[in-house]
């Protein structure tokens, strides 16, 4: 898969079909799902910036990544939305009778996901779920909380733990030989999916305004990452552009 740099990330020239159509048909591969945060904390953080470079798929979630992509390169890049790649995930998935596993989040939030996933799609399999405890990411990959995950051997892991305790989770139990299977960091969209959180209309997404209805949600916890880490992120990419 191609990809092009955005500020020190190595982001994957693709779209929502072709992810989809990778996690269904290859194994153990690990998908990150970007936006204009991600690649700013990558930026600032050598260690962590590695650790996103090293996943086979780096997804332009974020308006601003997908922009700054196709302004870069004129490469015409859109949004591979994590929301939208999880659901197309899920259906073409069905004739294969591909397998899923959660992991993150609260069961309250997995519970209502599931119902809502079994109601469009009866057949779906999903071999389980696990909502550990708040934690390290050190601590979420030991031997007691991917136990289950072994043993059920799912087709592809959810992971809902947050950027970036997510990824660096996904990096750590990659290593285990046993586990064969493709992993994606999908961040809020168990919410979204659960009815729990209001996902913004994809015309609102499309336009780069979807933040807005987050941040109204979650004021407390996205404030910096919208007023601080949007515009680090603006100031990043006119200097790549200048130095272009």
């Amino acid at each position: 898969m191609d990809s092009v740099r955005i500020l020190k990330t190595e982001m994957s020239v693709t779209n929502i079909d072709d992810v989809a159509q990778k996690l269904l048909s290859k194994q153990n591969y690990s998908v990150a799902i970007c936006n204009a945060n991600t690649l700013v904390r990558c930026y600032k953080n050598i260690r962590l910036n590695k650790i996103i470079n090293s996943f086979d798929i780096k997804c332009t979630d974020g308006f601003p990544v997908a922009k700054a992509s196709k302004i870069l390169y004129k490469n015409n890049q859109k949004r591979v939305d994590g929301y939208k790649l999880f659901l197309k995930t899920i259906e073409k998935g069905l004739e294969h009778d591909v397998s899923h596993y959660f992991f993150g989040n609260s069961e309250t939030v997995v519970l209502k996901m599931i119902d809502n996933i079994k109601l469009r799609h009866p057949e779906v399999n999903i071999k389980g779920f696990t909502c550990p405890p708040l934690s390290d990411y050190k601590e979420l990959a030991k031997q007691k909380f991917i136990s289950d995950i072994m043993i059920k051997k799912p087709d592809i892991l959810w992971v809902s733990l947050g950027f970036p305790k997510q990824e660096k989770f996904i990096n750590l139990i990659r290593k285990n030989n046993e586990l064969q299977i493709n992993m994606v960091g999908i961040g809020a969209v168990f919410e979204w999916v659960a009815g729990t959180k209001l996902k913004a209309p994809e015309w609102v997404a499309n336009i780069g305004f979807e933040w807005v209805l987050r941040l109204v949600q979650e004021p407390k916890r996205l404030l910096r990452r919208y007023f601080v880490d949007n515009f680090l992120f603006i100031i990043y990419f006119i200097k790549q552009y200048i130095k272009k």
